[in-house]
């Protein structure tokens, strides 16, 4: 897979799916992620967002997460292989 099959997460529009490749984050922040099943080779898909576009709702794993853009730029997904 090339780097350019990457993208933020926050890019993602309402009803596309994606698989997660990486985290770009550190400390209690990923850790909570991670916890909330949002790994590498995790299935999501994005729902929309609220009416001023933050925060973003993913549903992850049948549960529907809630992250602000700034946090899922930080989410590398490909979007190519769903």
């Amino acid at each position: 897979m090339d780097s350019q099959s990457l993208v933020p997460l926050s890019t993602l529009k309402r009803g596309e799916k994606a698989y997660v490749v990486d985290l770009a984050l550190n400390g209690l922040f990923r850790r909570r992620l991670l916890d909330l099943g949002i790994v590498p080779g995790t299935s999501l898909k994005c729902l929309g967002s609220a009416p001023a576009g933050d925060p973003i709702a993913y549903l992850v794993r049948g549960t529907v997460i809630a992250l602000r853009s700034e946090d899922a730029q930080a989410i590398r997904v490909n979007s190519t292989l769903v």
